[in-house]
């Protein structure tokens, strides 16, 4: 056990990710599953499930080959599938400890991007916890569509992990971990390393998501504070393998400055409307100098967006430079480039402050 594994026999509250490719094996890998997060449980900690499956089942049960194409097909698939998902994972709850009770908590990206009913959600599944339930989570499918989804359940664990203050997100996936160029796997990725240039890709028809996805959420969770482990769901007593410490999967650790929770949203859990294009200077000034963006750096705008709307903050060149809120719209913003502070009110016919974007609502790259 090494000294950076041993802290996560400390973890209290954690998130556990599977996918579909991992549960296409029938009853027998929810059965094994089920008694490795009872025993989690068994142990005083406090665990959230993150499952997909129910489009797959809901695909196979109207004779659906593969993944559906279009919205209404795998909104359809699942609905369908949902209710069986439940059920195959009650009952291998069940089957395994009497008193563990399960609670189904559907989520689309629209509830976690308001912030009252991102806090409301939080508020929801503490009670459950308090509880001594075991929520698990999925996207809901059968109302998303591309503006209001997560993208894949890996960045909705990854969110989830955040909003239930996790000390630690596990993703289950059909390989070791992440592999390096030779085919070996990779045992820790640390804040200055950098994982995308490993990941092949590795999708299968199952599911959306793949090694890229994984570690695309484990950069999200890790930016929070929450360590990240990706391992192997097909062995037993994986899950309790990574809580002892052992040298299984791939370890992504914590960033060394982690972002406070409001900043965390803005950066991870909102969608960008629009983009704000700035010159050099402020760009310098908003990665090196920690300012606020003024009309004056300000050369161009894309997309449509209101004040209070996420947009990303590009140069010319189009390298981001940071995430935040508008204080302005598009059309304001077309408006007010290259103007000084003291021009806003004559080119607007009203003020609404001097910043473009405020450093407390932003987050740079």
């Amino acid at each position: 056990m090494t000294s950076v594994r041993g802290t996560l026999s400390d973890a209290k509250r954690v998130v556990v990710k599977v996918g579909s490719t991992s549960l296409l094996e029938g009853d027998d890998r929810f059965a094994l599953l089920a008694r490795g997060l009872s025993a989690l449980q068994a142990s005083g900690r406090s665990v959230v499930l993150v499952s997909s499956g129910a489009i797959a089942r809901g695909a196979a049960r109207l004779g659906i080959e593969g993944r559906p194409r279009s919205i209404a097909l795998l909104q359809a698939a699942a609905a369908a599938g949902q209710s069986s998902l439940m059920h195959a994972w009650e009952r291998a709850f069940a089957a395994d400890v009497e008193d563990v009770h399960v609670a189904q908590v559907l989520l689309t990206h629209a509830d976690l991007a308001d912030r009252d009913r991102y806090l409301n959600a939080r508020a929801a599944l503490d009670a459950l916890l308090a509880q001594g339930a075991i929520p698990i989570i999925n996207e809901n499918d059968t109302v998303a569509v591309d503006e209001i989804r997560f993208g894949d359940n890996d960045q909705l664990a990854a969110m989830v992990a955040t909003l239930v203050g996790a000390d630690l997100l596990i993703l289950l996936t059909d390989v070791e971990g992440l592999l390096d160029a030779a085919g070996e796997r990779v045992t820790v990725v640390g804040d200055e390393d950098d994982p995308e240039a490993l990941v092949r890709p590795d999708k299968s028809g199952a599911g959306v998501g793949g090694m890229g996805s994984k570690v695309e959420a484990a950069r999200r969770a890790t930016h929070r504070g929450v360590p990240v482990v990706i391992a192997d769901a097909r062995g037993p007593g994986t899950l309790e393998a990574v809580l002892a410490g052992d040298d299984v999967g791939t370890l992504f650790l914590p960033a060394g400055t982690k972002l406070p929770s409001r900043k965390h949203w803005i950066a991870y859990t909102l969608k960008a409307q629009g983009t704000i294009i700035v010159d050099p200077g402020a760009a310098r000034a908003l990665t090196e100098g920690k300012r606020s963006l003024l009309p004056a750096g300000v050369i161009g705008v894309r997309g449509v967006f209101e004040a209070g709307d996420a947009v990303e903050i590009v140069t010319a060149e189009g390298r981001q430079v940071a995430r935040g809120l508008a204080r302005y719209s598009t059309r304001d913003i077309a408006c007010l480039a290259g103007a000084r502070t003291g021009e806003i009110e004559a080119r607007l016919g009203r003020y609404g402050g001097d910043e473009i974007v405020h450093r407390d609502d932003m987050v740079v790259c």
